[in-house]
C-alpha cells in the first residue's frame, strides 16, 4: 500500500475486465460532495499513464463531472482511440454499478526539441515564506493535503462583502513533500475555489461541469520543480445563468509555466 495519501488516493488494481482497473476513494481527498475533483483527475491520467500502450507524456487532459462520486471503489477503463507518429488520444471513464461517474479524453505527446517561448509573464507575488500560510475552512478535507499561502483573493471571511476581481493568487506546495508529477498537477489543477464565492463575497452551491488541464513542460522539466511551492493564479470571465467559466496558471518558482487550465463551474446564487 502507498505511504503517501496522494498516492494511496491514485492507486489502481488490474481487475478480471480486460483493461480495466479499480480503485478506491479516500477519505483524506473528500470534498463537500464526493471525492475532489482533482483527485479524481489524476487517477484519470494515472489510468492512462501506467497503460503498457501508452506513447509519450501527458500534454492535455479534459475530465467531465457527469456524476457525483460515491465512496467506495470504483472502476476505470481507459481506451486508446488513435495513435500516429507524435501524439495519441484516449478516452477514460470512471464508473461506480456500472454508472459513469466521470469521463476524460487525454492527449499524450512525443515533445521534440523546437522552437520555444511564453508569452504571459510570471505573476508577481511574495515568495511563500513570506506569507503565513493559509487554506480552506476545515470543512474542505482535502484541503489539508496542501500548504497553501494567498497573496491576494483568499476565501471571503464573514463581512468581506462581494469583490471586484474575480482573481485569485496563492502559492503552493504538497503538505507531506510529494514531489510533482503529472497527476499530481492535474490534481493542483483545480485547487481553486469558485470564483463565485469571491465575486459574491459568500459562500453558495457550485461545483466543475469540465475541467481542461493542457500541460506545457516534459517529465524532465517538472522534475526540477521537485517538492518546492508552485504560483496558481485563476479568474474568471463571464458569470451568466448558473455558470461561469475560470481560466488559469500554474508556475513553478523559477518561472516555468508548468500548466494552463480552464473549467466550466456550474452555481446558484
Amino acid at each position: 500500500m502507498p505511504s503517501h495519501p496522494f498516492d494511496a488516493a491514485i492507486a489502481l488494481e488490474p481487475t478480471e475486465s480486460r483493461g480495466m482497473s479499480r480503485g478506491r476513494t479516500s477519505p483524506d481527498w473528500a470534498n463537500m460532495v464526493g471525492p475532489f475533483g482533482g483527485i479524481t483527475a489524476a487517477v484519470l491520467l494515472r489510468a492512462v499513464a501506467v497503460h503498457p500502450d501508452r506513447a509519450g507524456d501527458p500534454v492535455a487532459l479534459t475530465v467531465n463531472y457527469t456524476a457525483p462520486v460515491l465512496d467506495g471503489t470504483f472502476d476505470v477503463h481507459p481506451r486508446a482511440l488513435r495513435t500516429n507518429r507524435t501524439n495519441q488520444h484516449w478516452a477514460v471513464d470512471l464508473s461506480q454499478q456500472g454508472e459513469v461517474k466521470t469521463n476524460a479524453t487525454a492527449v499524450f505527446g512525443l515533445r521534440r526539441d523546437t522552437w520555444s517561448d511564453t508569452e504571459p509573464s510570471m505573476p508577481a507575488a511574495p515568495a511563500p515564506e513570506d506569507i503565513a500560510p493559509t487554506g480552506l475552512p476545515d470543512a474542505v478535507v482535502w484541503a489539508a493535503n496542501y500548504d497553501m499561502r494567498y497573496v491576494d483573493g483568499g476565501v471571503p471571511r464573514p463581512g468581506d462583502g462581494p469583490a471586484s476581481s474575480s482573481t485569485t493568487t496563492l502559492w503552493t506546495r504538497d503538505r507531506s513533500g510529494r514531489a510533482l508529477d503529472f497527476p499530481a498537477l492535474a490534481a493542483i489543477s483545480d485547487i481553486f475555489y469558485p470564483r463565485v464565492f469571491l465575486r459574491r463575497g459568500a459562500m453558495s452551491p457550485a461545483g466543475t461541469i469540465s475541467l481542461t488541464t493542457y500541460f506545457h513542460v516534459d517529465d524532465d522539466e517538472l522534475a526540477s520543480a521537485g517538492n518546492d511551492f508552485v504560483l496558481c493564479r485563476a479568474h474568471a470571465n463571464r458569470f451568466s445563468r448558473g455558470y461561469f467559466d475560470q481560466s488559469a496558471e500554474i508556475w513553478s518558482r523559477s518561472g516555468n509555466l508548468l500548466a494552463s487550465t480552464h473549467q466550466l463551474v456550474y452555481y446558484k446564487a
